[in-house]
């Protein structure tokens, strides 16, 4: 059975500003490493000091340290090894994240569900051996999934999974939660604008230098790793995309993607591409992203629309459908409000 593993990410950004020329001479434009399983670049322009990038990416390593359900030592693995046994005291940040993802699973109706780790581990998709499990398999699986048998305890700050087999898996949010935490490194060492790309979450951070707004490439699903279709244009906002391309394998005939469904077990397929949210908190834009994906287009409206957040829902068709506070702009020209926009420009996708 030929199998193929595949990992792209969902983001071009259009960088305002060189990336050679530093106003000090222990300033780097830019520095990239790999770390929570893909490569993370962060750009500071003239502000680039080594040691601020070395408090953000020792902070990043450290977020994967403890949230990485692959670290035999990191607290997520350890509440899984203790899962139905005992609770485990974490983090206060690894607490927080999971008080959060529980968050998004209640409001997404599970759509979005950090228990969804057997599942995970089942299929292997992104890992070397992915493969497509059989049907008692995924339902032996989904029977381990529940986000009410997740038990925190705030005073002691303890994790426990009510039964044996359960498991965590905060990989649909975990980035931009360390998105959120290099900017606050960001704030606290008085930079005035940086870029940060966690592996295609992106948040933009501060003023350009001539005021202008930031642009974000959206991923063209069917195109080339950087190709794009259209472009974000923001100021203080982040933006993450979910798809179907950004991994998956081949078994046969078949193309299975990484984003499975809680309630079945299978990777969704739902006539959607991908799902771009665009939000204030990259945490938010990150767990939003898989849930409307998983959702659906009507239900992750409404969803979008309950939250300060704006969404691009693409089709396999070619439609693009908007939501939230985000306008489409036809004109070029068009000046900028301040506000979130996309303009299209690839025209085999059209607005609907």
């Amino acid at each position: 059975m030929r199998k193929k593993t595949f990992l792209v990410f969902c983001a071009v950004v259009f960088f305002g500003g060189s990336f050679s020329g530093c106003s000090r001479g222990d300033a780097e434009a830019s520095r990239s490493e790999f770390v929570l399983g893909t490569v993370c670049t962060i750009t500071l322009y003239d502000q680039g000091y080594p040691k601020v990038y070395r408090d953000i990416f020792r902070r990043l390593r450290e977020i994967e340290d403890r949230m990485s359900v692959n670290i035999a030592e990191s607290d997520i693995a350890r509440i899984n090894a203790s899962a139905g046994q005992e609770p485990v005291k974490v983090h206060d940040d690894v607490f927080e994240v999971i008080r959060r993802a529980l968050y998004y699973a209640e409001i997404s109706d599970g759509a979005f569900d950090p228990t969804v780790g057997p599942l995970v581990s089942l299929w292997g998709i992104g890992g070397e051996n992915p493969r497509v499990p059989s049907p008692e398999e995924i339902n032996a699986a989904r029977g381990l999934i529940g986000r009410h048998d997740v038990v925190l305890d705030k005073e002691n700050s303890s994790v426990f999974l009510k039964r044996p087999g359960m498991a965590l898996d905060l990989g649909a949010i975990v980035k931009g939660y360390a998105a959120d935490e290099a900017a606050a490194i960001l704030k606290r060492e008085r930079i005035p604008r940086a870029i940060i790309d966690l592996g295609g979450n992106v948040l933009v951070y501060g003023k350009k230098r001539d005021r202008s707004p930031w642009q974000i490439g959206v991923q063209d699903p069917e195109g080339d790793r950087g190709s794009y279709i259209g472009v974000v244009r923001i100021r203080d906002h982040t933006v993450v995309t979910s798809g179907v391309y950004e991994r998956f394998f081949e078994s046969g005939e078949t193309r299975y993607h990484h984003i499975l469904s809680p309630s079945d077990g299978w990777p969704v397929r739902n006539g959607l591409h991908s799902v771009t949210i665009i939000a204030r908190r990259s945490i938010d834009a990150d767990a939003l992203s898989t849930a409307c994906f998983v959702l659906g287009y009507e239900r992750g409206k409404a969803l979008i629309e309950s939250q300060k957040a704006a969404g691009i829902f693409v089709f396999e068709n070619k439609e693009l459908r908007l939501v939230g506070n985000i306008s489409a702009i036809e004109d070029a020209a068009a000046p900028f409000s301040g506000e979130p926009d996309f303009r299209l420009s690839d025209r085999r996708y059209r607005f609907d």
